[in-house]
């Protein structure tokens, strides 16, 4: 078909116009990099969301002046990548945020693009491929290297002439480096934790000579430096595949038993100075064991959600929450030192086969029901009932200071901060804490606890607002 151009003529009207034919063109749309940083210490001030039955993580709410607005990143984006990680067809808990350092990099569409390129059906990953025009290049490798006697680390570092600061290897065939992932040729990017591009050729060779038996290096090649480059983004641990590394963390899925979990949880301080949370007492032949849970393992994270700075009573609660099952993240002692001493997070390692779950509902909406008694019936076990009475000073009245992991008192629907009512059908809300314990040794078993939950309590008594009971605890015992 000829197609003519048709210009409008006052003077001759619009009567049978040859018209323009053209296809309408597709509207773009064009994924953007937001770059945020924050301080040691803080969040990046963003909120990050999945709703139940919708696809992709979305930007709820940004903090005003903070560096993540001024890095780019608007309310309703649409997350496609972490760190170069394609992460729009995960689950919300395996997206990697908090981990990832004082940089976070962040490939995004709007709220509208996004809908318009799901609603075409378009593929989102070749989108954030479009984005980059480089093709061919590879990502930083990450390798750990032992040494061996008569080789060493099978490498060796030489200064690339006329530019201060940058190194290439060279290795010895089939030698300790090339078996850990390392390249004949391949930039030195970064070596046990340090950027080496400030460094002079004497100063790296003193901390190759000071590495007793092992080294970690964060290796590039060429090519493909020269495409980060190019591409304005750094070359970083958080964008990198791993070879040969030590310790990684494991994930654990348990179901609970008859039993409960069958392990506890305690707080300890490492040498490092960091306080952990360390698995303790595996009961044999538990659910706890039988997932792979080793004695003296620290849990980084529950459900994929990363705990290591949480305070202990929080992560007790998390794991409580998840009913039945629960994914724990967990790694040995040796293996958080040896990522503490690199300086990055054990949690960009982890493995992502965390189960699908009901954590993307919207929580309930408060309700009447904490305010009505519970009976909870408690039979008596090896351990005792599993629970921590606590108390007012110099008040009557009892409540529920600690609840087991497992124990009788979990699974019979204690909670702590429950309010006792009553003590084996009798009335103790104006007993003293010495007459209520003497009540639950003297009743035997099983016990039967009428209790109500704390707020519901004082909503019901309508008295004064309830205090948190760390600072009100008067004695704590284990039953």
């Amino acid at each position: 078909m000829e197609i003519m151009k048709f210009t409008f003529n006052p003077k001759e009207g619009i009567d049978n116009p040859a018209l323009v034919i053209s296809d309408d063109k597709e509207p773009d749309v064009h994924p953007r990099l937001c770059v945020l940083k924050r301080e040691e210490g803080q969040g990046f001030g963003f909120y990050l969301s999945k709703d139940a039955g919708c696809r992709g993580h979305v930007v709820r709410q940004v903090e005003s002046w903070s560096s993540t607005e001024r890095g780019g990143l608007r309310k309703g984006d649409r997350i496609l990548e972490v760190n170069e990680d394609f992460v729009d067809d995960k689950e919300h808990s395996t997206v990697r945020v908090q981990v990832s350092g004082l940089k976070l990099y962040l490939l995004v569409l709007t709220a509208q693009d996004y809908e318009f390129a799901v609603s075409e059906g378009r593929d989102l990953m070749s989108l954030t491929s479009a984005y980059r025009p480089i093709e061919g290049y590879s990502r930083p490798r990450l390798c750990y290297i032992t040494k061996e006697p008569g080789s060493g680390f099978g490498l060796s570092i030489i200064p690339i002439e006329g530019e201060r600061g940058r190194y290439r290897l060279s290795l010895v065939t089939d030698g300790p480096a090339e078996r850990a992932g390392v390249q004949n040729g391949d930039r030195l990017i970064w070596i046990n934790g340090a950027m080496i591009s400030a460094l002079s050729y004497a100063a790296l060779s003193k901390m190759v000579k000071k590495c007793e038996d092992h080294v970690t290096v964060l290796v590039i090649d060429s090519r493909s430096e020269d495409c980060y480059n190019r591409m304005g983004l750094p070359i970083i641990p958080a964008f990198a595949k791993t070879h040969n590394l030590p310790y990684r963390p494991k994930t654990l899925h348990l179901t609970q038993g008859p039993q409960g979990y069958g392990f506890l949880l305690r707080q300890k301080k490492l040498q490092s100075g960091r306080i952990a949370h360390v698995l303790r007492e595996i009961d044999p032949c538990s659910p706890a064991e039988a997932a792979g849970m080793e004695d003296g393992e620290l849990v980084l994270a529950v459900n994929g959600e990363q705990v290591e700075d949480a305070e202990h009573k929080g992560i007790v609660s998390k794991i409580r929450q998840s009913g039945q099952q629960v994914t724990l993240t967990t790694i040995s002692i040796p293996g958080r030192d040896y990522f503490t001493q690199l300086g990055i997070s054990p949690l960009l390692f982890y493995e992502d086969n965390i189960p699908k779950r009901e954590q993307f509902l919207k929580p309930p909406l408060p309700h009447q029901e904490g305010q009505h008694p519970r009976l909870c019936v408690l039979h008596k076990e090896g351990a005792g009932f599993g629970f921590k009475l606590g108390c007012v000073q110099n008040k009557p009245g009892t409540y529920i200071g600690q609840v087991m992991m497992g124990s009788a008192g979990e699974r019979a629907g204690l909670c702590e901060g429950d309010v006792v009512v009553e003590v084996n059908g009798q009335n103790v809300e104006q007993e003293y804490f010495d007459d209520v314990v003497r009540l639950i040794k003297e009743g035997g078993t099983p016990l039967r606890l009428l209790v109500v939950e704390g707020l519901g309590y004082e909503k019901l008594r309508n008295a004064r607002q309830t205090k948190k009971a760390n600072h009100l605890v008067k004695n704590h015992m284990y039953y």
